[in-house]
């Protein structure tokens, strides 16, 4: 049952706007005009690539990630410029975090990355045919590139080395389909 939506916002208030995303706080007014507040990350969105070099193979990265002060191994992933076509922004970054470059791409399905306080809809995909063509990192990226099997791979999800959830959700969608 749904006791409110979008349309019953009254007013919004900008808190913050970044480069990488804007926060607003909107108030709603719904179920005999009870005052309600929601604080909204907004966000372009992002891309995940799962990028197989063989048929058993997957390529990780490990980088470190200011946020969470951990190094993660994670999937190839990166934001998509308000924009930007989503084919076209996964392409960039595979290259950009690994140096490979894909002639087959597959869409998989898409997925809300935290539906309760952000609209950041991660679009995932299925890479393959590669070739190395060299690193294009941005100046504040360092990767260190894995190629694991697929089984490797998803080993690191259920033994909790990989604590990324769009890579545990991409993996688990190209090693259990």
């Amino acid at each position: 049952m749904v006791l409110y939506t979008r349309k019953d916002t009254v007013s919004t208030k900008d808190i913050y706007e970044g480069s990488i995303f804007d926060v607003r706080v909107h108030t709603l007014k719904a179920d005999g005009n009870k005052e309600i507040r929601r604080e909204i990350v907004e966000h372009n969105g992002g891309v995940v690539i799962a990028c197989l070099p063989s048929a058993d193979e997957v390529i990780l990265i490990r980088q470190y990630r200011y946020a969470v002060d951990e190094e993660l191994i994670e999937l190839p992933a990166g934001r998509v410029a308000a924009g930007e076509d989503r084919l076209r922004a996964a392409q960039r970054e595979l290259i950009e975090e690994t140096g490979y470059k894909a002639e087959l791409w597959q869409e998989l399905p898409a997925m809300f990355s935290a539906p309760g306080f952000c609209t950041e809809l991660l679009s995932f995909y299925l890479a393959r045919n590669v070739t190395f063509v060299g690193k294009d990192l941005d100046e504040d990226e360092e990767t260190d590139v894995m190629i694991l099997s697929l089984g490797e791979a998803w080993q690191l999800v259920k033994d909790g080395r990989v604590r990324d959830a769009k890579t545990a959700a991409a993996l688990g969608l190209v090693c259990h389909s």
